[in-house]
Protein backbone atom coordinates (compact mmCIF):
# COMPACT_ATOMS: atom_id res chain seq x y z
CA UNK A 1 0.00 0.00 0.00
CA UNK A 2 1.25 3.59 -1.40
CA UNK A 3 2.07 5.86 2.04
CA UNK A 4 1.01 9.66 1.77
CA UNK A 5 4.62 10.09 1.95
CA UNK A 6 5.27 7.83 -1.55
CA UNK A 7 1.70 9.32 -3.33
CA UNK A 8 3.24 12.66 -2.51
CA UNK A 9 6.77 11.78 -4.06
CA UNK A 10 5.19 10.30 -6.91
CA UNK A 11 3.84 13.30 -8.20
CA UNK A 12 6.83 15.25 -9.21
CA UNK A 13 8.16 12.23 -10.90
CA UNK A 14 5.44 12.39 -13.40
CA UNK A 15 5.59 15.83 -13.54
CA UNK A 16 8.65 15.77 -14.99
CA UNK A 17 7.20 13.26 -17.73
CA UNK A 18 4.71 15.20 -19.78
CA UNK A 19 3.23 14.18 -22.76
CA UNK A 20 3.48 16.67 -25.75
CA UNK A 21 0.24 17.34 -26.80
CA UNK A 22 1.70 17.96 -30.41
CA UNK A 23 3.06 14.60 -30.43
CA UNK A 24 1.55 11.52 -33.07
CA UNK A 25 0.48 8.70 -30.96
CA UNK A 26 0.40 5.37 -32.61
CA UNK A 27 -1.60 2.19 -32.73
CA UNK A 28 0.07 0.39 -34.98
CA UNK A 29 3.41 -0.05 -36.26
CA UNK A 30 4.20 2.73 -39.24
CA UNK A 31 7.18 3.95 -40.70
CA UNK A 32 6.45 7.23 -43.25
CA UNK A 33 9.57 6.06 -45.74
CA UNK A 34 7.11 3.28 -46.88
CA UNK A 35 4.29 5.93 -47.57
CA UNK A 36 4.58 7.11 -51.12
CA UNK A 37 1.08 8.94 -51.26
CA UNK A 38 -1.38 11.18 -48.73
CA UNK A 39 -5.04 10.90 -48.74
CA UNK A 40 -6.84 13.58 -46.35
CA UNK A 41 -10.22 14.54 -45.79
CA UNK A 42 -11.25 18.47 -45.73
CA UNK A 43 -13.62 19.74 -43.07
CA UNK A 44 -11.59 19.01 -39.54
CA UNK A 45 -8.65 17.64 -41.02
CA UNK A 46 -7.06 20.24 -43.60
CA UNK A 47 -9.45 22.98 -42.45
CA UNK A 48 -11.08 23.75 -38.60
CA UNK A 49 -14.26 25.41 -37.67
CA UNK A 50 -14.37 28.10 -34.49
CA UNK A 51 -17.43 26.74 -32.09
CA UNK A 52 -19.51 29.48 -33.92
CA UNK A 53 -20.27 27.19 -36.92
CA UNK A 54 -21.62 24.80 -34.19
CA UNK A 55 -24.04 27.74 -32.74
CA UNK A 56 -24.85 28.67 -36.31
CA UNK A 57 -25.92 24.99 -37.14
CA UNK A 58 -27.81 24.52 -34.12
CA UNK A 59 -30.05 27.97 -34.80
CA UNK A 60 -30.51 27.08 -38.51
CA UNK A 61 -31.98 23.70 -37.19
CA UNK A 62 -33.58 24.82 -34.72
CA UNK A 63 -35.41 27.42 -36.81
CA UNK A 64 -36.24 24.83 -39.38
CA UNK A 65 -37.62 22.48 -36.66
CA UNK A 66 -40.34 25.44 -35.69
CA UNK A 67 -40.75 27.00 -39.47
CA UNK A 68 -41.19 23.42 -41.53
CA UNK A 69 -41.31 20.64 -38.82
CA UNK A 70 -44.07 23.18 -36.58
CA UNK A 71 -42.06 22.55 -33.54
CA UNK A 72 -43.43 25.14 -30.69
CA UNK A 73 -42.28 28.11 -31.18
CA UNK A 74 -40.48 28.05 -27.33
CA UNK A 75 -37.82 25.97 -28.56
CA UNK A 76 -36.40 29.05 -29.66
CA UNK A 77 -35.04 30.09 -26.36
CA UNK A 78 -32.67 27.17 -26.06
CA UNK A 79 -29.37 28.25 -27.07
CA UNK A 80 -26.45 26.18 -27.96
CA UNK A 81 -24.07 25.31 -25.37
CA UNK A 82 -20.75 23.94 -26.40
CA UNK A 83 -19.81 22.48 -23.19
CA UNK A 84 -22.41 20.28 -22.87
CA UNK A 85 -21.59 16.95 -25.57
CA UNK A 86 -18.48 14.93 -26.21
CA UNK A 87 -17.67 12.95 -29.24
CA UNK A 88 -18.37 9.41 -29.17
CA UNK A 89 -22.02 9.29 -27.38
CA UNK A 90 -24.65 7.03 -28.11
CA UNK A 91 -28.28 8.06 -28.25
CA UNK A 92 -31.38 5.55 -27.61
CA UNK A 93 -33.26 6.69 -30.18
CA UNK A 94 -36.72 5.05 -28.86
CA UNK A 95 -35.81 6.06 -24.88
CA UNK A 96 -34.41 8.97 -26.07
CA UNK A 97 -31.33 9.28 -23.59
CA UNK A 98 -27.64 10.04 -24.22
CA UNK A 99 -24.81 8.27 -23.01
CA UNK A 100 -21.29 7.21 -22.48
CA UNK A 101 -20.53 3.84 -23.10
CA UNK A 102 -17.55 2.06 -22.62
CA UNK A 103 -15.45 -0.71 -25.01
CA UNK A 104 -17.41 -3.65 -23.23
CA UNK A 105 -20.50 -2.00 -23.82
CA UNK A 106 -21.15 -0.67 -20.68
CA UNK A 107 -22.78 2.27 -19.41
CA UNK A 108 -20.89 4.96 -17.60
CA UNK A 109 -23.10 5.67 -15.03
CA UNK A 110 -23.61 9.22 -13.85
CA UNK A 111 -23.38 9.96 -17.94
CA UNK A 112 -26.97 9.18 -18.77
CA UNK A 113 -29.01 12.20 -19.74
CA UNK A 114 -32.72 12.88 -20.90
CA UNK A 115 -32.80 16.10 -21.82
CA UNK A 116 -30.48 18.43 -20.07
CA UNK A 117 -30.93 16.55 -16.70
CA UNK A 118 -28.78 13.44 -15.50
CA UNK A 119 -31.25 10.35 -15.16
CA UNK A 120 -30.54 8.18 -11.41
CA UNK A 121 -28.51 5.41 -11.57
CA UNK A 122 -31.25 3.41 -10.10
CA UNK A 123 -33.44 4.15 -13.47
CA UNK A 124 -30.68 3.42 -15.90
CA UNK A 125 -30.30 0.06 -13.96
CA UNK A 126 -34.23 -0.81 -14.33
CA UNK A 127 -34.55 0.46 -17.64
CA UNK A 128 -31.48 -1.60 -19.37
CA UNK A 129 -31.72 -4.43 -16.58
CA UNK A 130 -28.46 -3.81 -15.44
CA UNK A 131 -25.90 -1.68 -17.25
CA UNK A 132 -24.61 -3.77 -20.56
CA UNK A 133 -25.99 -2.46 -23.94
CA UNK A 134 -26.26 -6.15 -25.64
CA UNK A 135 -24.67 -5.95 -29.12
CA UNK A 136 -27.69 -6.45 -30.97
CA UNK A 137 -29.16 -2.64 -29.63
CA UNK A 138 -26.12 -1.20 -30.19
CA UNK A 139 -25.19 0.91 -33.15
CA UNK A 140 -24.15 -0.59 -36.79
CA UNK A 141 -20.70 -0.61 -37.84
CA UNK A 142 -20.72 2.94 -39.20
CA UNK A 143 -22.58 4.34 -36.08
CA UNK A 144 -26.28 4.16 -36.79
CA UNK A 145 -29.90 3.38 -35.91
CA UNK A 146 -30.48 1.24 -38.46
CA UNK A 147 -32.34 -2.59 -38.69
CA UNK A 148 -33.14 -2.98 -35.65
CA UNK A 149 -30.54 -1.14 -33.37
CA UNK A 150 -31.89 1.01 -31.41
CA UNK A 151 -28.55 3.32 -30.93
CA UNK A 152 -27.05 5.64 -32.68
CA UNK A 153 -23.43 6.80 -32.24
CA UNK A 154 -22.16 10.50 -32.68
CA UNK A 155 -18.69 9.95 -33.90
CA UNK A 156 -19.25 13.17 -36.52
CA UNK A 157 -17.85 16.98 -34.88
CA UNK A 158 -20.86 18.21 -36.74
CA UNK A 159 -22.75 16.08 -34.41
CA UNK A 160 -22.07 18.05 -31.62
CA UNK A 161 -25.07 20.39 -32.32
CA UNK A 162 -27.22 17.97 -33.46
CA UNK A 163 -26.94 16.43 -29.77
CA UNK A 164 -27.35 19.55 -27.99
CA UNK A 165 -30.21 20.33 -29.62
CA UNK A 166 -32.06 16.55 -29.37
CA UNK A 167 -31.26 17.31 -25.37
CA UNK A 168 -32.90 21.11 -25.89
CA UNK A 169 -35.95 19.40 -27.77
CA UNK A 170 -36.46 16.54 -25.38
CA UNK A 171 -35.96 19.11 -22.24
CA UNK A 172 -38.61 21.30 -23.40
CA UNK A 173 -41.12 18.13 -23.62
CA UNK A 174 -40.34 17.01 -20.36
CA UNK A 175 -40.72 20.26 -18.60
CA UNK A 176 -43.73 21.27 -20.31
CA UNK A 177 -45.42 17.58 -20.02
CA UNK A 178 -45.62 17.75 -23.98
CA UNK A 179 -46.55 14.14 -25.30
CA UNK A 180 -44.25 13.09 -28.03
CA UNK A 181 -42.58 10.51 -29.85
CA UNK A 182 -39.05 9.86 -29.55
CA UNK A 183 -38.01 8.29 -32.65
CA UNK A 184 -39.93 10.90 -34.60
CA UNK A 185 -38.17 13.40 -32.46
CA UNK A 186 -34.63 12.02 -33.24
CA UNK A 187 -35.92 12.33 -37.29
CA UNK A 188 -36.63 15.33 -37.46
CA UNK A 189 -33.57 16.65 -35.16
CA UNK A 190 -31.52 14.48 -38.57
CA UNK A 191 -33.20 15.94 -41.09
CA UNK A 192 -32.57 19.69 -39.86
CA UNK A 193 -29.34 19.08 -39.48
CA UNK A 194 -28.92 17.09 -42.73
CA UNK A 195 -30.89 20.55 -44.14
CA UNK A 196 -28.76 22.46 -42.98
CA UNK A 197 -26.08 20.97 -44.81
CA UNK A 198 -28.24 20.32 -48.07
CA UNK A 199 -29.17 23.92 -48.12
CA UNK A 200 -25.70 25.41 -47.93
CA UNK A 201 -26.83 27.58 -45.04
CA UNK A 202 -23.69 27.06 -42.84
CA UNK A 203 -21.45 28.01 -46.27
CA UNK A 204 -22.27 31.28 -46.56
CA UNK A 205 -19.98 32.76 -43.88
CA UNK A 206 -16.77 30.08 -44.44
CA UNK A 207 -14.15 32.40 -44.20
CA UNK A 208 -15.03 34.14 -41.05
CA UNK A 209 -15.10 30.46 -39.02
CA UNK A 210 -12.78 28.48 -40.68
CA UNK A 211 -8.64 28.68 -39.70
CA UNK A 212 -6.11 26.10 -40.87
CA UNK A 213 -3.05 24.59 -38.20
CA UNK A 214 -0.05 25.35 -40.67
CA UNK A 215 -2.33 22.86 -43.36
CA UNK A 216 -0.01 24.85 -46.31
CA UNK A 217 3.27 24.04 -44.36
CA UNK A 218 2.58 20.82 -43.93
CA UNK A 219 1.33 19.74 -47.95
CA UNK A 220 4.45 21.90 -48.86
CA UNK A 221 6.36 19.63 -46.96
CA UNK A 222 4.79 16.71 -48.44
CA UNK A 223 5.05 17.99 -52.15
CA UNK A 224 8.93 19.24 -51.71
CA UNK A 225 9.64 15.86 -50.84
CA UNK A 226 7.98 14.03 -53.67
CA UNK A 227 4.77 12.80 -52.12
CA UNK A 228 1.73 12.37 -54.21
CA UNK A 229 -1.44 13.68 -53.03
CA UNK A 230 -5.22 13.94 -52.86
CA UNK A 231 -8.51 14.98 -51.27
CA UNK A 232 -11.66 12.87 -50.69
CA UNK A 233 -14.17 14.75 -49.13
CA UNK A 234 -17.95 15.02 -48.80
CA UNK A 235 -18.30 18.35 -49.28
CA UNK A 236 -19.44 20.70 -52.32
CA UNK A 237 -16.66 21.53 -54.77
CA UNK A 238 -17.62 25.75 -54.50
CA UNK A 239 -17.28 25.27 -50.25
CA UNK A 240 -14.09 23.19 -50.76
CA UNK A 241 -12.38 25.82 -53.57
CA UNK A 242 -13.50 28.78 -50.61
CA UNK A 243 -12.39 27.25 -47.68
CA UNK A 244 -8.88 26.18 -49.55
CA UNK A 245 -8.11 29.48 -51.23
CA UNK A 246 -8.83 30.92 -47.87
CA UNK A 247 -6.34 28.83 -45.69
CA UNK A 248 -3.61 27.86 -48.40
CA UNK A 249 -4.37 30.42 -51.30
CA UNK A 250 -5.72 30.63 -54.95
CA UNK A 251 -2.94 28.06 -56.05
CA UNK A 252 -3.98 25.24 -53.36
CA UNK A 253 -4.77 22.96 -56.17
CA UNK A 254 -1.59 22.83 -57.70
CA UNK A 255 -0.44 20.78 -54.53
CA UNK A 256 -2.98 17.66 -55.11
CA UNK A 257 -2.98 15.59 -57.96
CA UNK A 258 -6.70 14.81 -57.63
CA UNK A 259 -9.36 16.21 -55.77
CA UNK A 260 -12.71 14.43 -55.46
CA UNK A 261 -15.61 16.20 -53.96
CA UNK A 262 -19.26 15.17 -52.75
CA UNK A 263 -17.58 11.84 -52.07
CA UNK A 264 -20.73 10.56 -50.21
CA UNK A 265 -18.20 8.77 -48.29
CA UNK A 266 -18.38 6.06 -46.84
CA UNK A 267 -21.06 5.25 -49.58
CA UNK A 268 -17.62 6.05 -51.52
CA UNK A 269 -15.24 3.26 -50.66
CA UNK A 270 -17.87 0.93 -51.41
CA UNK A 271 -20.15 1.39 -54.22
CA UNK A 272 -20.16 0.63 -57.94
CA UNK A 273 -20.89 4.08 -59.73
CA UNK A 274 -18.48 5.57 -62.32
CA UNK A 275 -17.29 9.07 -61.94
CA UNK A 276 -18.58 12.05 -63.21
CA UNK A 277 -16.75 15.24 -63.91
CA UNK A 278 -17.22 18.48 -62.52
CA UNK A 279 -18.35 20.80 -65.35
CA UNK A 280 -17.35 24.48 -65.48
CA UNK A 281 -15.33 25.03 -62.19
CA UNK A 282 -12.70 23.02 -63.47
CA UNK A 283 -13.27 19.75 -65.92
CA UNK A 284 -9.38 18.25 -66.18
CA UNK A 285 -7.24 20.89 -65.63
CA UNK A 286 -5.41 23.24 -62.95
CA UNK A 287 -2.17 21.91 -63.99
CA UNK A 288 -1.99 17.87 -63.11
CA UNK A 289 -5.08 18.08 -60.88
CA UNK A 290 -8.70 16.32 -62.07
CA UNK A 291 -11.51 16.90 -60.03
CA UNK A 292 -13.87 14.43 -60.15
CA UNK A 293 -17.53 14.31 -58.65
CA UNK A 294 -18.89 11.22 -56.41
CA UNK A 295 -17.85 8.10 -57.66
CA UNK A 296 -16.17 5.26 -56.23
CA UNK A 297 -12.85 3.95 -54.61
CA UNK A 298 -12.56 0.92 -57.38
CA UNK A 299 -12.79 3.79 -59.97
CA UNK A 300 -10.38 5.89 -57.98
CA UNK A 301 -7.88 2.93 -58.20
CA UNK A 302 -7.97 1.90 -61.23
CA UNK A 303 -7.62 6.02 -62.20
CA UNK A 304 -4.56 6.45 -60.06
CA UNK A 305 -3.07 2.87 -59.52
CA UNK A 306 -2.68 3.71 -55.84
CA UNK A 307 -3.45 0.53 -53.49
CA UNK A 308 -2.32 -0.64 -50.42
CA UNK A 309 0.07 0.21 -47.37
CA UNK A 310 1.90 2.92 -49.67
CA UNK A 311 -0.90 4.87 -48.89
CA UNK A 312 -1.75 6.87 -45.68
CA UNK A 313 -5.16 8.69 -45.55
CA UNK A 314 -6.04 11.35 -42.95
CA UNK A 315 -9.89 12.20 -41.80
CA UNK A 316 -11.56 12.83 -38.47
CA UNK A 317 -14.36 10.74 -38.93
CA UNK A 318 -13.30 6.81 -37.87
CA UNK A 319 -15.87 5.16 -39.54
CA UNK A 320 -16.90 7.18 -42.60
CA UNK A 321 -13.17 8.23 -43.44
CA UNK A 322 -11.01 5.03 -41.87
CA UNK A 323 -12.86 2.28 -41.33
CA UNK A 324 -13.34 0.82 -44.57
CA UNK A 325 -10.00 1.83 -45.92
CA UNK A 326 -8.05 -0.25 -43.33
CA UNK A 327 -10.32 -2.98 -43.75
CA UNK A 328 -11.29 -3.40 -47.16
CA UNK A 329 -8.42 -1.66 -49.17
CA UNK A 330 -5.01 -1.87 -46.65
CA UNK A 331 -4.63 1.78 -46.64
CA UNK A 332 -3.18 3.49 -43.45
CA UNK A 333 -4.81 5.22 -41.69
CA UNK A 334 -4.31 8.52 -39.76
CA UNK A 335 -6.98 9.91 -37.40
CA UNK A 336 -7.23 14.02 -36.86
CA UNK A 337 -8.66 14.04 -33.39
CA UNK A 338 -8.95 17.90 -32.14
CA UNK A 339 -9.93 17.19 -28.92
CA UNK A 340 -6.67 15.21 -28.05
CA UNK A 341 -4.75 18.65 -27.39
CA UNK A 342 -6.89 19.92 -24.85
CA UNK A 343 -7.29 16.66 -23.01
CA UNK A 344 -3.62 16.20 -22.89
CA UNK A 345 -2.81 20.30 -21.31
CA UNK A 346 -5.56 18.97 -18.84
CA UNK A 347 -3.50 15.44 -18.29
CA UNK A 348 -0.74 17.25 -17.89
CA UNK A 349 -1.63 19.70 -14.78
CA UNK A 350 -0.42 18.88 -10.97
CA UNK A 351 -4.38 19.15 -10.03
CA UNK A 352 -4.82 16.38 -12.84
CA UNK A 353 -2.20 14.27 -11.59
CA UNK A 354 -2.61 14.28 -8.16
CA UNK A 355 -6.15 13.18 -8.30
CA UNK A 356 -5.23 10.27 -10.35
CA UNK A 357 -2.21 9.27 -8.54
CA UNK A 358 -4.78 9.51 -5.76
CA UNK A 359 -7.21 8.01 -7.34
CA UNK A 360 -4.57 4.86 -8.42
CA UNK A 361 -3.84 4.54 -4.76
CA UNK A 362 -7.58 4.22 -3.19
CA UNK A 363 -8.02 1.21 -6.21
CA UNK A 364 -4.88 -0.48 -5.04
CA UNK A 365 -6.22 0.05 -1.53
CA UNK A 366 -9.72 -1.45 -2.16
CA UNK A 367 -8.54 -4.62 -3.97
CA UNK A 368 -6.20 -5.25 -1.20
CA UNK A 369 -8.61 -4.55 1.93
CA UNK A 370 -11.92 -6.24 0.45
CA UNK A 371 -11.96 -8.87 2.71
CA UNK A 372 -10.96 -7.09 5.83
CA UNK A 373 -11.35 -3.65 7.51
CA UNK A 374 -14.66 -3.72 6.19
CA UNK A 375 -14.93 -0.11 7.77
CA UNK A 376 -12.11 1.52 6.47
CA UNK A 377 -13.20 0.18 3.09
CA UNK A 378 -15.95 1.84 3.23
CA UNK A 379 -14.54 5.04 3.34
CA UNK A 380 -12.03 4.06 0.46
CA UNK A 381 -14.94 3.05 -1.74
CA UNK A 382 -16.47 6.82 -1.06
CA UNK A 383 -13.42 8.48 -1.53
CA UNK A 384 -12.96 6.57 -4.76
CA UNK A 385 -15.71 7.43 -6.46
CA UNK A 386 -15.67 11.06 -5.32
CA UNK A 387 -12.26 10.96 -7.43
CA UNK A 388 -13.47 9.55 -10.26
CA UNK A 389 -16.53 12.26 -9.97
CA UNK A 390 -13.43 14.79 -9.94
CA UNK A 391 -11.53 13.40 -12.86
CA UNK A 392 -14.47 13.40 -15.29
CA UNK A 393 -15.13 16.53 -14.25
CA UNK A 394 -11.82 17.96 -15.26
CA UNK A 395 -12.59 16.88 -19.34
CA UNK A 396 -16.51 17.69 -19.36
CA UNK A 397 -18.81 17.75 -16.58
CA UNK A 398 -21.39 15.89 -18.22
CA UNK A 399 -19.70 12.98 -19.87
CA UNK A 400 -16.27 13.39 -18.57
CA UNK A 401 -13.40 12.32 -21.02
CA UNK A 402 -13.46 11.40 -25.29
CA UNK A 403 -11.28 8.67 -24.37
CA UNK A 404 -11.90 6.71 -20.70
CA UNK A 405 -14.90 6.13 -18.45
CA UNK A 406 -14.47 5.32 -15.35
CA UNK A 407 -11.61 3.05 -15.32
CA UNK A 408 -11.82 1.86 -19.23
CA UNK A 409 -11.31 2.73 -22.82
CA UNK A 410 -14.50 4.35 -24.21
CA UNK A 411 -16.69 2.28 -26.93
CA UNK A 412 -15.02 5.75 -29.30
CA UNK A 413 -11.52 4.54 -28.58
CA UNK A 414 -11.95 0.90 -29.04
CA UNK A 415 -12.81 1.93 -32.37
CA UNK A 416 -10.03 4.31 -33.07
CA UNK A 417 -7.65 2.12 -31.93
CA UNK A 418 -9.34 -0.25 -34.62
CA UNK A 419 -9.43 1.29 -37.63
CA UNK A 420 -6.48 4.14 -36.88
CA UNK A 421 -2.69 3.36 -36.95
CA UNK A 422 -1.74 6.59 -36.05
CA UNK A 423 -3.45 9.67 -34.65
CA UNK A 424 -3.35 13.31 -33.46
CA UNK A 425 -4.43 16.91 -32.78
CA UNK A 426 -4.04 18.17 -36.14
CA UNK A 427 -2.36 17.80 -39.22
CA UNK A 428 0.57 20.38 -38.35
CA UNK A 429 1.93 17.65 -35.73
CA UNK A 430 3.68 15.84 -38.95
CA UNK A 431 5.87 18.64 -38.86
CA UNK A 432 7.57 17.71 -35.61
CA UNK A 433 8.71 14.37 -38.02
CA UNK A 434 10.81 13.52 -40.48
CA UNK A 435 9.03 11.88 -43.33
CA UNK A 436 10.95 8.43 -42.68
CA UNK A 437 10.27 8.49 -39.02
CA UNK A 438 9.26 5.31 -38.02
CA UNK A 439 6.15 5.15 -35.07
CA UNK A 440 6.06 2.76 -32.46
CA UNK A 441 3.19 1.97 -30.59
CA UNK A 442 4.23 1.87 -26.62
CA UNK A 443 4.69 -1.62 -25.25
CA UNK A 444 1.88 -1.09 -22.50
CA UNK A 445 1.97 -4.61 -20.17
CA UNK A 446 -1.05 -6.43 -20.27
CA UNK A 447 -2.97 -7.21 -17.42
CA UNK A 448 -0.83 -10.68 -16.71
CA UNK A 449 2.68 -8.90 -17.85
CA UNK A 450 4.58 -7.60 -15.17
CA UNK A 451 4.76 -3.54 -15.22
CA UNK A 452 8.66 -3.00 -15.88
CA UNK A 453 8.11 -2.84 -20.10
CA UNK A 454 5.76 0.64 -19.16
CA UNK A 455 9.11 2.03 -17.37
CA UNK A 456 11.17 2.49 -20.04
CA UNK A 457 11.82 6.09 -21.47
CA UNK A 458 8.85 7.10 -24.19
CA UNK A 459 10.29 6.83 -27.90
CA UNK A 460 11.71 9.43 -29.70
CA UNK A 461 8.76 9.89 -31.75
CA UNK A 462 6.66 10.78 -28.65
CA UNK A 463 8.54 13.43 -27.40
CA UNK A 464 8.10 14.94 -23.84
CA UNK A 465 6.74 18.23 -23.30
CA UNK A 466 10.08 19.00 -21.40
CA UNK A 467 12.33 18.18 -24.97
CA UNK A 468 9.95 19.99 -27.06
CA UNK A 469 10.04 23.05 -25.16
CA UNK A 470 13.50 22.77 -24.67
CA UNK A 471 13.90 22.57 -28.85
Amino acid sequence: MMSYLGQSKLVPSIMSNLLNPDAIFSNNEMSLSDIEIYGFDYDYTLVFYSKHLHTLIFNAARDLLINEHRYPVEIRKYEYDPDFAIRGLHYDVQRAVLMKIDAFHYIQLGTVYRGLSVVPDEEVIEMYEGSHVPLEQMSDFYGKSSHGNTMKQFMDIFSLPEMTLLSCVNEHFLKNNIDYEPVHLYKDVKDSIRDVHIKGIMYRAIEYICYAEQTRAVLAKLADHGKKMFLITNSPSSFVDKGMRYIVGKDWRDLFDVVIVQAEKPNFFNDKRSFRYLGPLSVICYNTSVFLLQGNLYEFLKLTGWRGSKVLYFGDHIYSDLADLTLKHGWRTGAIIPELRSELKIMNTEQYIQTMTWLQTLTGLLEQMQQTFLESLSVALLSSRLFREMTKGFFNAQFGSLFRTDQNPTYFLRRLSRFADIYMASLSCLLNYDVSHTFYPRRTPLQHELPAWSDRPPAAGLPLLQEAQAK
